[in-house]
């Protein structure tokens, strides 16, 4: 029996199925964090960022043998299931990139922090077991990693090894940092290479703005200090891309009782202090709220009434950053809020039943593995323990599990899905049937993060 499909989202094209524009807005190269070449157009026009179009990552020729061992899994596991036989074990592969949360506790108390319930707690990676699985994973195919939270990466007792560590496996590495121990990013810089970046959750122009939304342990951190490791970080690689993070937050959002502050004004500031501190992009991004049931989602409409007065500052304010800043230096508008500007963004939350990214892409916690970082440390969604890929047969075992009872359509109905149309392109490739090319439809773009 064929799958319910979203209405009008998924056609084959007589180009192939393979094609990345199956199902998948073309990319554009402004878009990408490499990219030196400002935009034609404002891109907030796009539906996606190059670097979220991970239909076409996927067929690069490095990644491209994983999506057809599980695209081939997934349709003899089907088939055998509809004749009510065994479906077979899952091939000998693991996540091509993971979400890595180095450690738990954070030195902020972020007012729209999305993991607040989950920090600081007593749980912990050991070395030696978290090496012992991702070098598991490294000989299954996994080629980045992003280190992330959760807590602050920079807090764990061993960040600067661990990087040079990853970096030894051969895997692509990328660190989203509160940059509050700019001397730890420093001592890691010389061991990223080219495509690694590091990218800085700061969400203002300030420093008042920065301690009133992020209520820094330190007395002292200001956005001025943060900002002046850049120049230092450059110089010991030019290679290293910076990024500047900014959520943007409004009047009426909340995280549970917790009213946020309010920075749409400071986008501008932000963007000039990005551009002169000598990152290399600023991204903006809307709020999200976490949701009854664990997930992160995109409700606007909850926040404030008078939702378009909202979006017509926010595109002020990007036009006038895009003005302000030095040649070459990119001001991006992240997908969700794209499609939040666009007014499409509940189409992204028609996710198909299985959720095919859950095989690709997952989060590795201290409080245990799970199956997406808009589920983080949520029941429901673990896939197993924290090191559950130190034994690669029972990590393929509970993959195939939540694969199985994970139904995306339904716990994932409010989510405003970055892998959405991911999903629905791998979704038709195996429903289709269609025999799969051993050669790769794409090219190398070494960029391996999902």
């Amino acid at each position: 029996m064929k799958r319910a499909r979203r209405k009008g989202a998924i056609r084959r094209r007589e180009a192939g199925i393979f094609s990345a524009n199956v199902n998948e807005p073309t990319p554009q190269p402004d878009s990408s964090p490499t990219s030196s070449q400002p935009a034609a157009k404002p891109a907030e026009a796009r539906a996606v960022e190059r670097v979220h179009d991970f239909a076409q990552k996927l067929q690069q020729p490095s990644m491209w043998r994983t999506v057809v061992d599980y695209v081939q899994w997934q349709r003899t596991a089907r088939k055998l299931k509809a004749e009510g036989k065994q479906a077979p074990d899952m091939p000998d592969i693991a996540p091509l990139s993971i979400n890595l949360d180095l450690t738990t506790a954070c030195n902020y108390k972020c007012d729209h922090c999305i993991d607040w319930d989950i920090l600081n707690s007593k749980e912990k990676h050991t070395d030696d077991e978290l090496r012992a699985s991702v070098t598991r994973m490294a000989e299954r195919g996994l080629k980045s990693v992003i280190l992330i939270g959760g807590g602050e990466p920079t807090l764990y007792p061993g960040f600067v090894g661990f990087v040079q560590f990853l970096k030894t496996l051969g895997l692509a590495v990328a660190v989203v940092s509160n940059g509050s121990r700019g001397d730890r990013l420093l001592q890691a810089a010389p061991f990223f290479t080219e495509g690694d970046w590091v990218r800085l959750s700061l969400d203002s122009g300030s420093n008042d703005v920065f301690r009133r939304m992020h209520n820094p342990s330190s007395p002292t951190l200001t956005l001025d200090e943060i900002c002046s490791w850049m120049p230092k970080i450059k110089a010991a690689n030019p290679a290293l891309q910076l990024g500047f993070s900014f959520v943007i937050t409004w009047k009426g959002g909340s995280r549970g009782a917790v009213k946020v502050i309010e920075n749409i004004h400071e986008m501008v500031m932000a963007a000039k202090r990005a551009s002169d501190a000598q990152f290399d992009y600023i991204s903006f991004k809307p709020f999200l709220e976490r949701h009854a049931d664990g997930s992160e989602v995109m409700d606007p409409a909850k926040s404030e009434a008078e939702l378009q007065a909202v979006v017509s500052r926010i595109q002020k304010n990007l036009e006038e950053a895009r003005a302000i800043v030095r040649p070459g230096f990119r001001v991006l508008a992240s997908t969700n809020l794209r499609v939040l500007m666009a007014g499409s963004w509940r189409d992204y939350t028609h996710q198909p039943k299985v959720c095919h990214m859950q095989m690709l892409r997952q989060v590795v916690t201290p409080l245990g593995t799970f199956n997406c970082p808009a589920h983080r440390g949520v029941d429901k969604a673990q896939v197993g323990d924290k090191d559950l890929w130190s034994v690669p047969p029972a990590a393929q075992h509970g993959t195939a599990r939540i694969l199985d009872e994970f139904d995306a359509s339904h716990e994932c109905r409010e989510v405003t899905c970055l892998y959405n149309s991911t999903n629905w392109w791998l979704e038709e490739m195996v429903e289709a049937g269609a025999p799969l090319p051993a050669d790769a439809p794409g090219s190398e773009q070494n960029d391996w993060f999902l």
